[in-house]
C-alpha cells in the first residue's frame, strides 16, 4: 500500500509540472500585454518599469524557473490586476466560498443521482424508470448555465421563491447548486441505474434471495455496494469537474468565489493569476483522483494495490 501511494503521489508531481508548463508558455505565447487594456495606451517608459517590476522584461525561461521556483514555496505570486493583492490572498478568500457551492451541489448530485438510479432499476421499464432516463438525457444535453437561466428567470423573477443573485444566506445557495447538480445527478443516476441492473442479475444476488434476507439488505448490504464501485471512481473526477465548472455559474449569479477572479483574469491579461487559478484547481482534480485510486483499491478487494508474487 505504501509503494503504490508513492507511486501516484510522484505521478501526481508530474502531472502538475506538465500542467503548469504548458499553462505558462501557453499563456504568455498570447499576443496582448497585461497592461494593454480598455484601449489605454502607455508611454514606453511606463511600461518599462511595469514590465520590470513584474519581471516580464526577463528571457522566458529565466520567469518559467523563477515561477517554479516560488511555486515549490507555495507562492503564487502578486495579482497583476487587483494590485496590490497577492494570488494566494485571492485565493484564501474566495476558495471557501467556491466550495461551499460545489460540495452543496456535489452532495445533492451524490443524493439525487444515487437514489434515483436504484430506484429506476429496481423498477426497470416502469414509469420512474422511464422518467430517470428522460431526466438523465436532459441533464446531459442541457448546459448547466441554460438550466442556470431557466431557474433564475421561473424560481426567482417569475415566482419570487429565492433571490436571483448575489451571495449571503443559505437562500443565496440553492439556486446556483442546483444548476451545477443538473448534469453531475443525471450521469450519476444513469451509471447507477447500468450498475445496479447488471448486480441484480448476479448469481450472489439470487443465492441472497434463496436465503430469505429482505429486499432492503439484498438491495443495500449486496447489491449497491458492488454497483457503486465504478460510481465512486467518477464521483472523483466530478467534485473537480463541479468546482471548476462553477466559473460560469458564479459569473451568472454574481458569486464572490474564484470564477469572477478567473474569468476576470482572462479579460485582463492578469497572467499571475491565470496561472494561479489553473495550477490551484488542477492540483485539486489530480488530488482527487489520488483519493478515489486508494478509496477505490479499499473498497474493492479484488484490486490488488502490489505487484503479484511469483
Amino acid at each position: 500500500m505504501g509503494v503504490y501511494i508513492l507511486k501516484r503521489f510522484l505521478s501526481m508531481i508530474i502531472t502538475l509540472w506538465v500542467i503548469t508548463t504548458v499553462t505558462f508558455f501557453l499563456m504568455h505565447a498570447v499576443p496582448g500585454s497585461p497592461f494593454d487594456r480598455d484601449g489605454t495606451k502607455m508611454s514606453e517608459a511606463v511600461l518599462h518599469n511595469l514590465n520590470a517590476l513584474y519581471h516580464l522584461d526577463e528571457p522566458i525561461h529565466i520567469q518559467y524557473f523563477s515561477y517554479l521556483t516560488s511555486l515549490v514555496q507555495f507562492d503564487l505570486g502578486p495579482s497583476i490586476f487587483y494590485s496590490p493583492q497577492t494570488v494566494n490572498t485571492m485565493i484564501e478568500r474566495a476558495f471557501p466560498v467556491s466550495a461551499q457551492l460545489g460540495f452543496v451541489a456535489i452532495f445533492i448530485s451524490i443524493i439525487c443521482g444515487i437514489g434515483l438510479g436504484v430506484v429506476a432499476a429496481l423498477r426497470h421499464n416502469k414509469a420512474i424508470d422511464y422518467f430517470a432516463m428522460f431526466f438523465a438525457v436532459l441533464g446531459l444535453a442541457v448546459p448547466n448555465f441554460v438550466m442556470a437561466t431557466v431557474l433564475i428567470k421561473y424560481v426567482a423573477v417569475e415566482w419570487q421563491l429565492l433571490p436571483p443573485a448575489t451571495w449571503g444566506t443559505w437562500k443565496h445557495i440553492i439556486l446556483p447548486a442546483l444548476a451545477l447538480s443538473f448534469g453531475p445527478t443525471a450521469i450519476i443516476a444513469r451509471l447507477t441505474r447500468s450498475n445496479m441492473l447488471e448486480v441484480l442479475t448476479q448469481d450472489y444476488i439470487e443465492t441472497a434471495r434463496a436465503k430469505g434476507l429482505s429486499p432492503f439488505v439484498i438491495v443495500v448490504k449486496h447489491a449497491l455496494r458492488n454497483a457503486l464501485l465504478p460510481v465512486i471512481t467518477l464521483i472523483g473526477a466530478l467534485v473537480a469537474n463541479v468546482l471548476t465548472g462553477s466559473f460560469v455559474i458564479e459569473k451568472i449569479f454574481a458569486i464572490p468565489g474564484m470564477g469572477k477572479y478567473f474569468v476576470d483574469s482572462i479579460n485582463n491579461r492578469d497572467y499571475t493569476v491565470i496561472m494561479g487559478t489553473t495550477v490551484f484547481y488542477s492540483m485539486l482534480l489530480i488530488f482527487m483522483m489520488f483519493v478515489v485510486d486508494v478509496l477505490y483499491g479499499i473498497v474493492d478487494p479484488r484490486i490488488k494495490l502490489h505487484k503479484k508474487e511469483g
